[in-house]
């Protein structure tokens, strides 16, 4: 039998990356966090002064030496961002890429290019991916289709914790509450895969679970699929 695709979709800071993160470590699936992705693209367009705009000459040649791999930390057992043979995973996660990430991916070049590495990246089965349009676009096939969601003031406190956690610069809530808020905007009404549930997904509030009890939900649902598949 093959592995099947899990697609775990929704908004910021509701526990999607970590969830999915553990989620393939249970079933030994390999990990892929397509918002990295993005988030990689978003900073070779800030450190060499690309303007992210459709059609732009410039921008699409810039896509062309972007080269992206995921490749294994071993300090921390999970696998890092890197571009262009550099390891960016901290790098990536700072507000002022945050604060220009869901611009960079409403880009309909940007998602062409990076939708085609991650369907490459999966075609054999056997991921766990997020993103904001797995289940919708890249992988509207995948055998488990996931939506989290959750309370915004959960949201906030969850990305202050993940940014001191990850010894980011020093924040306030409201910057992150205005950020998160900016994001679910443009995320939600681009034109290009924005973000919505798929109508076969299923939709998890993790307002109030830890991330063991949502992740214990998600392999609960995957390992169902997977048996029922076998015996069928």
């Amino acid at each position: 039998m093959n592995p099947i695709i899990i697609a775990v979709d929704g908004y910021s800071a509701t526990g999607k990356s970590t969830t999915a993160k553990r989620v393939a470590e249970i079933l030994g699936y390999t990990f892929i966090d397509t918002g990295a992705m993005y988030r990689a693209v978003a900073l070779y367009f800030l450190e060499n002064n690309i303007p992210f705009q459709d059609e732009n000459p410039e921008m699409l040649a810039a896509l062309e030496r972007i080269h992206l791999d995921f490749i294994l930390n071993p300090d921390t057992g999970r696998r890092d961002m890197y571009m262009n043979g550099r390891n960016i995973e901290r790098e990536i996660r700072e507000m002022r890429i945050s604060d220009i990430v869901s611009e960079v991916s409403t880009l309909s070049e940007v998602r062409r290019r990076l939708v085609a590495l991650q369907q490459a990246m999966g075609t054999r089965g056997g991921v766990v991916m997020d993103g904001r349009d797995i289940g919708t676009v890249v992988f509207p096939q995948a055998e488990l289709k996931l939506f989290l969601t959750a309370d915004m003031e959960i949201r906030v406190k969850r990305r202050l914790a993940e940014i001191a956690k990850k010894g980011g610069e020093p924040i306030d809530a409201d910057t992150v509450r205005k950020n998160l808020i900016h994001r679910d905007n443009i995320d939600s009404t681009r034109e290009d895969s924005p973000l919505r549930m798929a109508e076969d997904a299923v939709e998890i509030d993790t307002s109030f679970l830890t991330i063991p009890e949502q992740t214990e939900i998600a392999v609960g649902m995957a390992q169902n699929i997977i048996q029922r598949m076998a015996t069928a």
